[in-house]
């Protein structure tokens, strides 16, 4: 798994790309894919610690199927399925961290949502799962729970746009490389995560879990000089 991270030269995150998320938060629905950037620092390894969370931060969970990418690609036809899914080298679960009242001060104002996103752990990711674990990327079943209670449980089979249209969106403006990571959205049930809780996460297909993509990890305080403060 740590060659995820070390392997990753950018994280590329697909925002509202679920209905009822976006309902949830209420945001407006995009005509077509919309992405941001999570550094690769971010990434945080199965059994490497705890999520920390900043101080004065709302944090929040968004449990997520990630795309790993197994060669480069530029300028891609959303028509080309095979060309897509052909340059994905496998899978794993996510969690995009979110530090929620930072983002929603950058929304009102304007401003980019690097903080809210970019903090070190604020993705912690499962062990990489082989192509042939998920034979169909859209008969997946994500869930995730904090302290045992789950909150987010839901099929890929909701996105808004697929795998094709989501690498087309993204390399028609930026080249996606080997190793790159691409997290292809989230759906409902997003929410806080107090201090000392442990989020679990994973995948199901045909109703069976997938133990590569299990994720178990305790929240804590970050430490250190930060401290949110209105921009």
């Amino acid at each position: 798994m740590a060659s995820i991270r070390v392997n990753a030269r950018k994280v590329v995150c697909i925002g509202r790309n679920y209905a009822d998320h976006i309902k949830e938060l209420n945001n407006a629905r995009p005509s077509k894919p919309f992405f941001f950037l999570k550094p690769p620092s971010s990434i945080l390894p199965p059994a490497s610690g705890p999520v920390l969370r900043p101080a004065g931060v709302n944090l929040h969970y968004e449990v997520e199927l990630a795309l790993i990418m197994g060669k480069s690609l530029r300028d891609l036809d959303e028509k080309d399925e095979k060309g897509a899914l052909d340059a994905i080298d496998g899978y794993a679960v996510s969690i995009d961290m979110t530090a929620r009242n930072v983002q929603d001060e950058a929304k009102r104002k304007g401003l980019p949502w690097s903080i809210a996103k970019g903090f070190d752990t604020f993705l912690p990711m499962s062990g990489f799962i082989p192509k042939n674990r998920v034979p169909d990327p859209y008969a997946v079943e994500l869930w995730l729970s904090v302290d045992d209670e789950v909150r987010q449980k839901d099929s890929t089979g909701l996105m808004l746009f697929r795998i094709p249209r989501i690498l087309a969106e993204i390399s028609q403006c930026m080249t996606l490389e080997k190793g790159d990571v691409v997290l292809t959205g989230t759906p409902k049930g997003v929410g806080s995560v107090a201090m000392g809780s442990t989020m679990r996460a994973g995948l199901t297909v045909d109703g069976e879990e997938v133990e590569e993509g299990r994720i178990e990890v305790e929240v804590k305080e970050k430490g250190g000089l930060y401290e949110y403060e209105e921009t």
